[in-house]
């Protein structure tokens, strides 16, 4: 089965990303300011730097808590964004007089309330192809089309595993208790690593051990450096692994579930917006869930894309599909030799779980060309990955020089 909805349709291959240009997000928000309030919407366009990294500039600037700076979205690097923050206290003169490198002010206006994760409808984007294949424009719209109609996969794509590409195969060891695996993975096989001195470092690793990778690991490998000191120093795989911060521990469980997740979206991709009985099915206007019992009555509203079949984040306390869809679910669970109850990890590794659409609406979208390569534009919900669009129109694995992005 091949691993495309649009897979009869050629795309217009290509490269993505050559440059922080090539790819421009802009968040479209959930609501507006209303001119008043304690805390201030400083809508920012910024190029080089990652939201967090934004924060901690904007903290250092204003002499303001960290915790005082609230976002709606985690934005990449390696492109152009737009996006909104809000500061509590800041007057609006104070922000429009940053002078912060890669960072524009755009507007300053006073809101009621912080600006909290998951605050805006979604994200406009304006990506740039190089080296498209003829033929490029008109096999971009018709695919463009083909999306619109049918609804994009919401995958996470390959990009949501980390730059060797195995984040979630170091969260299933987490999950699983393999920790020896958990931490050969982290380290990283060597033919996956491009840097000299890490791979050197890790094929110390396969054949010496901790003691001499810990002296080839370069500085800025912070979390293969305290895993490979820990071992060194005599502590199991175990503690080694989870002395690691939490908050990247979690990152890497949910790099797992997101991996389940797309192989349900691969499994369903012929009948992406076809409901079966026993489906948990997803109001696209409030993402309310709720019970599939006649496919027939309810697949109007799919057509109309009112409503989509959804699959699990799997956790300890998601709901699953009955009928078709819930023994397509129980059976990667058992391929995985998994239960819901192993999500219960304990010491803030909880992972609760819950059901995503397996596909997403594609807003309003435009193919042109300019100098440099082929221009796409569309919108996409908050949570989806531009990447899932990039994905069917260029088709193959992406090609890039940097990472993409997520939408977030």
């Amino acid at each position: 089965m091949s691993n495309y909805l649009t897979a009869l349709l050629p795309g217009t291959g290509g490269t993505l990303k050559e440059t922080p240009g090539d790819f421009r997000v802009e968040e479209i928000p959930l609501y507006l300011p209303a001119g008043s309030g304690e805390h201030l919407y400083v809508t920012i366009e910024k190029t080089g730097i990652t939201t967090r990294d934004l924060v901690q500039k904007l903290s250092s600037a204003l002499k303001l808590p960290p915790r005082e700076i609230g976002y709606a979205g985690l934005k990449d690097a390696r492109a152009v964004t737009v996006q909104t923050l809000s500061l509590t206290g800041v007057k609006a003169e104070a922000a429009l007089a940053l002078q912060i490198p890669g960072v524009s002010i755009l507007s300053a206006i006073p809101h009621r309330n912080k600006l909290r994760l998951g605050h805006l409808a979604g994200n406009r984007f304006v990506i740039r192809l190089r080296d498209v294949l003829p033929g490029a424009v008109e096999h971009a719209l018709d695919i463009l089309h083909v999306l619109q109609d049918l609804g994009v996969p919401n995958s996470f794509g390959t990009q949501r595993y980390g730059s060797l590409g195995n984040s979630h195969r170091i969260g299933r060891a987490i999950l699983t208790g393999d920790y020896s695996e958990g931490c050969r993975e982290l380290i990283g096989e060597p033919a996956a690593i491009h840097d000299p001195a890490w791979q050197s470092a890790a094929i110390a690793y396969a054949e010496n051990g901790a003691v001499a990778a810990f002296e080839l690991m370069p500085q800025r490998c912070r979390n293969e450096r305290q895993v490979l000191r820990s071992l060194a120093q005599g502590a199991t795989p175990q503690q080694a692994l989870l002395g690691l911060p939490r908050p990247l521990l979690r990152l890497f469980l949910s790099a797992y579930q997101s991996s389940l997740f797309d192989r349900i979206v691969t499994m369903r991709l012929a009948t992406l917006g076809t409901l079966w009985a026993g489906d948990l099915a997803c109001k696209h206007v409030n993402g309310a869930v709720f019970k599939v019992e006649d496919p027939a009555i309810e697949q109007p509203r799919a057509d109309a894309f009112e409503i989509s079949p959804t699959g699990p984040l799997f956790g300890r306390k998601v709901p699953l599909a009955t009928g078709m869809a819930g023994m397509l679910e129980e059976a990667l669970l058992d391929k995985e030799k998994l239960s819901l109850e192993m999500f219960r990890l304990g010491n803030g590794l909880d992972m609760e779980g819950e059901r995503r659409p397996l596909r997403v609406p594609l807003g309003e979208f435009s193919v042109s060309v300019d100098a440099e390569g082929l221009l796409l534009s569309f919108s996409l919900p908050k949570g989806s990955y531009a990447t899932s669009v990039l994905r069917e129109v260029m088709k193959g694995e992406l090609e890039s020089s940097r990472e993409a992005s997520p939408a977030p």
